[in-house]
């Protein structure tokens, strides 16, 4: 048996089904906030090889080593960091007089060239690795200072530049290679990744980008808010070199010793500047707490060396 419904019926209820509810009626509708503008970073480019030790302690064989590209990256034990290979290249470390809220001790600009490739610590050491240190006996039960934040994956804090060799030793020893500190140059060359700008990303920076203090502004980009703590080593989008967290987060030590302006006898080949003030090393990066200014690429500070920071490892490979 077929049933008609009279076209009448059909258009009430459609016209019921969408009448806005009376709640709806009753309340003004807000009008919509503006979009934040969001500064999205490019893609990073597609990784390369992994060579992992599957378990204990498998350095890189030196037929691997030689035949490693960039964006290659390998881990020589269990507990030891990431690395990443990092192309050689030639950039301009400093920046220019017109970068907005740019700081004496970052100029004068100057080339700098990196011959060979390296490899660097893909993340912030991490109180996960700092931790097998401990565990291991090699950094004297010292356990840095996680000021209530937590441990894990959160960049290792809390740890001075001698403790952070003491770190190198031990990792060095375990797995038969040496690993360090980067220098100040290759501190930027790596931030920069390519990038000629203030930021990695771009020409200004938002909380999408790193983790900072947002409560200020750099010019271009909207205010935000403070950031509460660290956060895990593998937050935000990695550079195009596949670092991760190269600003913003931790602040982290380098090799050199302090100077007040780039000259003639800083050293053009990438190589650390141990001549000046050598009572204070340069560190980089402006941590989580740091405004939006100590973020960019070409910020670099003075610490002394007792002062409790953060590190990111280098090794050096020997590559054809």
């Amino acid at each position: 048996m077929t049933i008609r419904i009279a076209p009448s019926l059909v258009l009430a209820f459609v016209t019921l089904l969408f009448l806005p509810s009376t709640d709806a009626l009753a309340k003004p509708r807000a009008r919509p906030k503006p979009a934040e503008q969001k500064q999205v970073a490019e893609p990073p480019a597609q990784p390369g090889r992994q060579y992992f030790a599957t378990k204990g302690v498998e350095p890189l064989t030196p037929e691997i080593e030689q035949q490693l590209k960039p964006r290659d990256s390998f881990k020589e034990c269990d507990n030891c960091p990431e690395m990443v290979v990092i192309p050689k290249g030639t950039f301009t470390m400093g920046t220019p007089n017109d970068e907005p809220y740019r700081f004496a001790n970052e100029g004068p600009p100057h080339k700098v060239t990196i011959a060979r490739p390296f490899a660097v610590g893909r993340f912030t050491v991490s109180f996960d690795e700092w931790d097998a240190c401990v565990a291991d006996g090699g950094c004297y039960d010292f356990k840095g200072d996680d000021r209530g934040f937590g441990r894990g994956r959160l960049p290792a804090a809390g740890i001075n530049f001698e403790y952070a060799k003491v770190y190198l030793s031990w990792l060095s020893k375990k797995v038969g290679r040496t690993y360090r500190l980067p220098s100040d140059a290759e501190r930027e060359y790596f931030t920069r990744a390519g990038s000629t700008t203030p930021f990695w990303f771009g020409k200004t920076i938002t909380a999408q980008n790193a983790n900072y203090d947002a409560t200020n502004n750099y010019p271009g980009g909207p205010y935000g808010e403070a950031s509460k703590g660290p956060k895990p080593v593998d937050s935000y989008l990695p550079n195009k070199f596949g670092l991760f967290q190269v600003t913003g987060n931790a602040s982290e030590w380098t090799e050199d010793c302090y100077n007040k302006f780039f000259n003639p006898d800083s050293p053009a080949d990438g190589s650390p500047w141990l001549q000046g003030d050598c009572t204070k090393r340069v560190l980089r990066g402006g941590g989580w707490w740091g405004g939006p200014n100590a973020q960019r690429s070409g910020y670099r500070s003075e610490m002394n060396p007792v002062a409790g920071y953060s590190f990111r490892v280098v090794r050096d490979v020997h590559v054809q």
